[in-house]
C-alpha cells in the first residue's frame, strides 16, 4: 500500500494551506465498501486537493479510481467494474449547513473537525456502485426487455381481440367470441 497521506486531517486547514495529498487504500480495508463487492483484492487511488473557494468556504476536489469486483445480478458472475469519480465537496462541520449551501452543490461532513481521507475515498467508491450491478453487454431476460432472445410472436397480447370486439358492437354486428 502506497500511503502518502495522514489517517486524520484538519480540513480547514488543509484548504487554507492548498494541501493536496494522494495515495491508495486496500479495498479489503474500506468496511463499509468490502460488504458490497464480490472480492476486496486490489485497491483504489486517489487525489484529494483542498483550497477555498469565492465564498472561502473549505472545498475539496476528490478523485477516485478503482477496479471493483461486483456480481453481475442477471447472469451471478463476477466482474470487474471500473470506476473513475470526480467530485467537489464543500467541508461542512455538521449536517444542518448542508441547508444553507446551494441545492446543486455537495458537501462532505467533517465531524469534531476533521476528516478521514480513507472515509472520504470510501464514499466516493460507495456512491460509483451501480443500482443493480450489471455485466457490460449483459441483456435482462424478462419482461420489459426486448433482447434476442424474446420472440415477437411468443409474446402474449391479453387485449389484442379487444379492438375487434368494439368494432364490431360499433357496427351493431354480433362479437365473434372464439
Amino acid at each position: 500500500m502506497a500511503k502518502e497521506f495522514p489517517e486524520w486531517i484538519d480540513p480547514w486547514k488543509a484548504a487554507e494551506g492548498r494541501r493536496v495529498f494522494s495515495g491508495s487504500i486496500p479495498l479489503a480495508g474500506l468496511t463499509r465498501l468490502r460488504p458490497l463487492l464480490a472480492d476486496a483484492e486490489g485497491e483504489v487511488t486517489f487525489s484529494a486537493r483542498f483550497y477555498l473557494d469565492a465564498q472561502k468556504r473549505a472545498t475539496v476536489d476528490v478523485k477516485v479510481v478503482a477496479e471493483l469486483s461486483l456480481t453481475c445480478q442477471v447472469s451471478l458472475e463476477d466482474y470487474a467494474h471500473r470506476v473513475e469519480r470526480n467530485s467537489r465537496l464543500t467541508i461542512i462541520e455538521d449536517e444542518r449547513d448542508q441547508l444553507a449551501l446551494p441545492e446543486d452543490e455537495e458537501a462532505t461532513c467533517a465531524s469534531e473537525g476533521r476528516l478521514s481521507l480513507a472515509g472520504l475515498v470510501e464514499d466516493e467508491c460507495i456512491l460509483a456502485l451501480p443500482q443493480v450491478p450489471r455485466k457490460p453487454g449483459q441483456l435482462l431476460d424478462g419482461p420489459g426487455d426486448a433482447g434476442p432472445s424474446q420472440d415477437k410472436q411468443d409474446t402474449y397480447k391479453p387485449f389484442a381481440d379487444l379492438g375487434h370486439m368494439l368494432k364490431a358492437k360499433g357496427s351493431g354486428q354480433e362479437p365473434d367470441n372464439r
